[in-house]
Protein backbone atom coordinates (compact mmCIF):
# COMPACT_ATOMS: atom_id res chain seq x y z
CA UNK A 1 0.00 0.00 0.00
CA UNK A 2 1.48 3.36 -1.00
CA UNK A 3 1.57 6.33 1.41
CA UNK A 4 -1.05 8.09 -0.70
CA UNK A 5 -3.53 5.21 -0.74
CA UNK A 6 -2.94 4.50 2.96
CA UNK A 7 -3.92 8.06 3.90
CA UNK A 8 -6.52 8.65 1.17
CA UNK A 9 -9.22 9.39 3.72
CA UNK A 10 -7.39 12.54 4.79
CA UNK A 11 -7.92 14.20 1.40
CA UNK A 12 -10.52 16.91 2.03
CA UNK A 13 -11.13 20.28 0.36
CA UNK A 14 -10.00 22.12 3.49
CA UNK A 15 -7.00 19.85 3.97
CA UNK A 16 -5.31 19.59 0.56
CA UNK A 17 -2.10 18.06 1.94
CA UNK A 18 -3.89 15.47 4.05
CA UNK A 19 -2.19 17.01 7.08
CA UNK A 20 -2.37 14.59 10.02
CA UNK A 21 -0.48 16.19 12.90
CA UNK A 22 3.13 16.72 13.98
CA UNK A 23 5.63 13.90 13.45
CA UNK A 24 8.55 15.53 15.28
CA UNK A 25 9.98 18.78 16.57
CA UNK A 26 13.72 19.32 16.35
CA UNK A 27 16.06 21.25 18.63
CA UNK A 28 19.60 22.23 17.62
CA UNK A 29 22.26 22.53 20.33
CA UNK A 30 25.93 21.84 21.01
CA UNK A 31 25.01 20.67 24.52
CA UNK A 32 22.78 17.66 23.81
CA UNK A 33 23.31 16.04 27.22
CA UNK A 34 22.07 19.13 29.06
CA UNK A 35 19.05 19.41 26.79
CA UNK A 36 18.44 15.68 27.17
CA UNK A 37 18.25 16.02 30.96
CA UNK A 38 15.64 18.76 30.55
CA UNK A 39 13.59 16.65 28.18
CA UNK A 40 13.76 13.67 30.53
CA UNK A 41 12.45 15.85 33.36
CA UNK A 42 9.46 16.60 31.09
CA UNK A 43 8.91 12.87 30.51
CA UNK A 44 10.68 12.41 27.17
CA UNK A 45 13.05 9.43 27.05
CA UNK A 46 15.90 8.75 24.61
CA UNK A 47 14.86 5.83 22.42
CA UNK A 48 17.17 5.87 19.36
CA UNK A 49 20.33 7.33 17.83
CA UNK A 50 20.87 8.44 14.25
CA UNK A 51 22.94 6.03 12.18
CA UNK A 52 25.52 8.57 10.99
CA UNK A 53 24.96 11.90 12.74
CA UNK A 54 25.07 13.21 16.28
CA UNK A 55 21.30 13.20 16.56
CA UNK A 56 19.14 11.62 19.26
CA UNK A 57 15.44 10.76 19.25
CA UNK A 58 13.40 11.37 22.42
CA UNK A 59 9.81 10.18 22.76
CA UNK A 60 6.84 10.00 25.08
CA UNK A 61 3.44 8.81 24.03
CA UNK A 62 2.82 9.94 20.43
CA UNK A 63 5.39 12.79 20.58
CA UNK A 64 8.86 12.72 19.04
CA UNK A 65 11.59 15.28 19.75
CA UNK A 66 14.84 15.21 17.79
CA UNK A 67 17.97 16.68 19.41
CA UNK A 68 20.45 17.63 16.68
CA UNK A 69 24.05 18.30 17.72
CA UNK A 70 25.62 17.41 14.38
CA UNK A 71 28.79 19.49 14.20
CA UNK A 72 28.64 20.27 10.49
CA UNK A 73 25.11 21.60 10.38
CA UNK A 74 21.82 20.95 12.11
CA UNK A 75 19.14 19.94 9.65
CA UNK A 76 17.50 23.35 9.85
CA UNK A 77 20.51 25.32 8.71
CA UNK A 78 21.24 26.45 12.27
CA UNK A 79 24.85 26.16 13.34
CA UNK A 80 24.22 24.58 16.74
CA UNK A 81 24.99 26.66 19.83
CA UNK A 82 24.80 25.68 23.49
CA UNK A 83 21.47 27.50 23.86
CA UNK A 84 18.87 25.14 22.33
CA UNK A 85 16.61 26.47 19.59
CA UNK A 86 13.62 24.92 17.86
CA UNK A 87 15.16 24.40 14.45
CA UNK A 88 12.53 22.39 12.55
CA UNK A 89 9.24 20.61 12.73
CA UNK A 90 7.84 17.82 10.57
CA UNK A 91 4.24 17.55 9.46
CA UNK A 92 2.52 14.26 8.76
CA UNK A 93 0.95 14.41 5.30
CA UNK A 94 -0.80 12.09 2.87
CA UNK A 95 2.04 12.16 0.30
CA UNK A 96 5.29 13.95 1.11
CA UNK A 97 6.52 14.43 -2.47
CA UNK A 98 3.15 15.72 -3.70
CA UNK A 99 2.79 18.03 -0.69
CA UNK A 100 6.25 19.45 -1.32
CA UNK A 101 5.50 19.99 -4.99
CA UNK A 102 2.20 21.71 -4.20
CA UNK A 103 3.57 24.21 -1.67
CA UNK A 104 6.51 25.06 -3.95
CA UNK A 105 3.97 25.89 -6.65
CA UNK A 106 2.29 28.25 -4.20
CA UNK A 107 5.52 30.12 -3.50
CA UNK A 108 7.28 28.20 -0.71
CA UNK A 109 11.09 28.11 -0.77
CA UNK A 110 12.63 24.69 -1.20
CA UNK A 111 15.43 23.51 1.09
CA UNK A 112 18.29 21.53 -0.49
CA UNK A 113 18.72 18.33 1.51
CA UNK A 114 22.08 16.57 1.73
CA UNK A 115 21.36 12.87 2.10
CA UNK A 116 24.04 10.40 3.14
CA UNK A 117 24.14 6.72 2.17
CA UNK A 118 21.27 4.72 3.74
CA UNK A 119 19.40 7.90 4.71
CA UNK A 120 15.90 8.91 3.65
CA UNK A 121 15.24 12.03 1.63
CA UNK A 122 12.69 14.07 3.56
CA UNK A 123 11.42 17.06 1.56
CA UNK A 124 11.37 20.41 3.32
CA UNK A 125 10.64 24.11 2.87
CA UNK A 126 11.91 27.17 4.69
CA UNK A 127 9.87 28.20 7.72
CA UNK A 128 10.24 31.15 10.06
CA UNK A 129 13.78 32.47 10.53
CA UNK A 130 16.23 29.68 9.71
CA UNK A 131 13.84 26.84 10.56
CA UNK A 132 12.54 24.16 8.25
CA UNK A 133 9.19 22.50 7.75
CA UNK A 134 9.47 18.83 6.74
CA UNK A 135 6.83 16.67 5.08
CA UNK A 136 6.60 13.06 6.26
CA UNK A 137 4.30 10.32 4.96
CA UNK A 138 5.91 7.36 6.74
CA UNK A 139 4.62 7.45 10.29
CA UNK A 140 2.30 4.53 10.89
CA UNK A 141 3.51 0.91 10.99
CA UNK A 142 6.81 1.92 9.35
CA UNK A 143 8.29 5.35 10.10
CA UNK A 144 11.28 7.44 9.10
CA UNK A 145 12.84 6.57 12.45
CA UNK A 146 12.88 2.88 11.50
CA UNK A 147 15.26 3.75 8.66
CA UNK A 148 17.55 6.53 9.88
CA UNK A 149 17.78 5.65 13.58
CA UNK A 150 19.07 2.70 15.61
CA UNK A 151 17.10 1.80 18.78
CA UNK A 152 18.93 2.12 22.09
CA UNK A 153 19.22 -1.42 23.52
CA UNK A 154 17.06 -2.17 26.54
CA UNK A 155 14.99 1.02 26.26
CA UNK A 156 11.21 1.04 25.90
CA UNK A 157 10.58 2.12 22.30
CA UNK A 158 7.23 3.78 23.03
CA UNK A 159 7.30 5.14 26.60
CA UNK A 160 3.88 6.25 27.84
CA UNK A 161 3.07 9.93 28.17
CA UNK A 162 3.08 11.55 31.60
CA UNK A 163 -0.35 12.88 32.61
CA UNK A 164 -1.69 12.29 29.10
CA UNK A 165 0.67 14.82 27.53
CA UNK A 166 0.22 15.32 23.79
CA UNK A 167 1.12 17.89 21.15
CA UNK A 168 -0.95 21.04 21.49
CA UNK A 169 0.99 23.42 19.28
CA UNK A 170 3.90 25.76 18.67
CA UNK A 171 4.30 29.42 19.60
CA UNK A 172 5.93 31.57 16.93
CA UNK A 173 7.25 35.08 17.54
CA UNK A 174 6.80 37.31 14.49
CA UNK A 175 8.00 40.74 13.45
CA UNK A 176 6.11 44.04 13.53
CA UNK A 177 3.31 44.19 10.94
CA UNK A 178 3.95 40.57 9.91
CA UNK A 179 0.77 39.04 11.32
CA UNK A 180 -1.13 38.96 8.05
CA UNK A 181 1.90 37.72 6.11
CA UNK A 182 2.33 34.69 8.36
CA UNK A 183 -1.40 34.02 8.53
CA UNK A 184 -1.46 33.93 4.72
CA UNK A 185 1.60 31.65 4.65
CA UNK A 186 0.06 29.00 6.89
CA UNK A 187 -3.43 29.36 5.42
CA UNK A 188 -2.56 29.24 1.72
CA UNK A 189 0.31 26.73 1.85
CA UNK A 190 -0.80 24.37 4.61
CA UNK A 191 -4.53 24.94 5.08
CA UNK A 192 -4.55 26.47 8.58
CA UNK A 193 -7.58 28.50 9.66
CA UNK A 194 -7.70 31.55 11.92
CA UNK A 195 -9.73 31.11 15.09
CA UNK A 196 -12.01 33.87 16.43
CA UNK A 197 -10.36 36.21 18.94
CA UNK A 198 -12.71 35.01 21.67
CA UNK A 199 -11.57 31.40 21.27
CA UNK A 200 -8.52 31.14 23.53
CA UNK A 201 -6.54 28.46 25.31
CA UNK A 202 -4.32 28.26 28.37
CA UNK A 203 -2.93 31.20 30.33
CA UNK A 204 -0.95 32.92 27.54
CA UNK A 205 -3.82 34.27 25.43
CA UNK A 206 -1.97 36.86 23.31
CA UNK A 207 -1.50 36.74 19.56
CA UNK A 208 -3.46 35.01 16.82
CA UNK A 209 -4.38 31.32 16.98
CA UNK A 210 -4.34 29.22 13.82
CA UNK A 211 -5.83 25.72 13.78
CA UNK A 212 -4.36 22.95 11.65
CA UNK A 213 -6.73 21.57 8.98
CA UNK A 214 -6.69 18.19 10.74
CA UNK A 215 -7.72 19.86 14.02
CA UNK A 216 -4.95 18.18 16.02
CA UNK A 217 -2.69 21.16 16.83
CA UNK A 218 -2.40 24.94 16.76
CA UNK A 219 0.04 27.71 15.91
CA UNK A 220 0.10 30.88 17.99
CA UNK A 221 1.52 33.95 16.24
CA UNK A 222 2.77 36.53 18.75
CA UNK A 223 3.86 40.05 17.79
CA UNK A 224 6.41 42.13 19.74
CA UNK A 225 5.03 43.80 22.86
CA UNK A 226 7.05 46.89 23.87
CA UNK A 227 8.39 46.44 27.38
CA UNK A 228 7.17 42.84 27.59
CA UNK A 229 8.37 41.04 24.46
CA UNK A 230 11.13 42.90 22.63
CA UNK A 231 12.36 40.69 19.79
CA UNK A 232 14.75 43.09 18.02
CA UNK A 233 13.18 42.06 14.73
CA UNK A 234 13.99 38.37 15.19
CA UNK A 235 11.35 35.85 14.17
CA UNK A 236 11.52 32.35 15.60
CA UNK A 237 9.72 29.33 16.99
CA UNK A 238 9.66 30.17 20.69
CA UNK A 239 8.25 27.17 22.56
CA UNK A 240 6.17 24.02 22.40
CA UNK A 241 2.67 23.71 23.81
CA UNK A 242 1.68 20.38 25.40
CA UNK A 243 -1.93 19.49 25.95
CA UNK A 244 -3.14 17.55 28.97
CA UNK A 245 -6.63 16.71 30.31
CA UNK A 246 -5.43 17.51 33.85
CA UNK A 247 -3.15 20.55 34.08
CA UNK A 248 -2.93 20.64 37.93
CA UNK A 249 -2.12 16.93 38.01
CA UNK A 250 0.54 17.34 35.32
CA UNK A 251 2.07 20.32 37.14
CA UNK A 252 2.24 18.36 40.40
CA UNK A 253 3.85 15.37 38.69
CA UNK A 254 6.39 17.49 36.82
CA UNK A 255 7.29 19.45 39.95
CA UNK A 256 8.16 16.15 41.58
CA UNK A 257 10.53 15.60 38.66
CA UNK A 258 12.29 18.94 39.22
CA UNK A 259 10.38 21.13 36.78
CA UNK A 260 9.52 24.63 38.05
CA UNK A 261 6.60 26.74 36.86
CA UNK A 262 6.19 30.49 36.62
CA UNK A 263 4.17 31.98 39.45
CA UNK A 264 4.42 35.69 38.78
CA UNK A 265 1.66 38.26 38.27
CA UNK A 266 -0.97 37.03 35.83
CA UNK A 267 1.15 34.04 34.84
CA UNK A 268 0.56 31.19 37.24
CA UNK A 269 -0.42 27.54 37.00
CA UNK A 270 -4.14 26.81 37.12
CA UNK A 271 -6.64 24.45 35.53
CA UNK A 272 -6.36 26.23 32.16
CA UNK A 273 -2.61 25.98 31.74
CA UNK A 274 0.89 26.59 33.07
CA UNK A 275 4.27 27.82 31.84
CA UNK A 276 7.54 26.25 32.92
CA UNK A 277 10.49 28.37 33.93
CA UNK A 278 13.47 28.01 31.55
CA UNK A 279 14.56 24.38 31.68
CA UNK A 280 18.03 23.99 30.23
CA UNK A 281 17.32 26.94 27.96
CA UNK A 282 13.87 25.82 26.80
CA UNK A 283 10.33 26.50 27.97
CA UNK A 284 7.20 24.39 27.72
CA UNK A 285 3.61 25.54 27.99
CA UNK A 286 0.89 23.23 29.35
CA UNK A 287 -2.65 23.74 28.07
CA UNK A 288 -5.87 22.04 29.10
CA UNK A 289 -6.97 19.70 26.33
CA UNK A 290 -9.22 16.67 26.29
CA UNK A 291 -7.45 13.36 25.76
CA UNK A 292 -7.27 12.13 22.16
CA UNK A 293 -7.40 8.55 20.93
CA UNK A 294 -3.90 7.08 20.52
CA UNK A 295 -2.45 7.55 17.03
CA UNK A 296 -1.18 4.55 15.12
CA UNK A 297 2.57 4.42 14.68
Amino acid sequence: MTPQSAHEGLAEPGNPLGLDGIEFIEYATTAPQALGRSLEAMGFLPVARHRSREVMLYRQGTMNIVVNAHAAEASSGHSPAAEPVISAHALRVRDAAESHKRVLGLGAWAVPIRVEVMELHIPAIHGVGRTRIYFVDRYRDFSIFDVDFVPIPGVERNPPALAGLQWFGIVQYIGVDRLEDWTEFYRDLLGFAELPDEQRFGIMPGGRILESPCGSFYLQLVEPLPGLLDLDGEELLARIGLGTPDVPGAVQLLRQRGVDFREQGAVHADARGALTTPLGGITFELVHQAARAPQAR
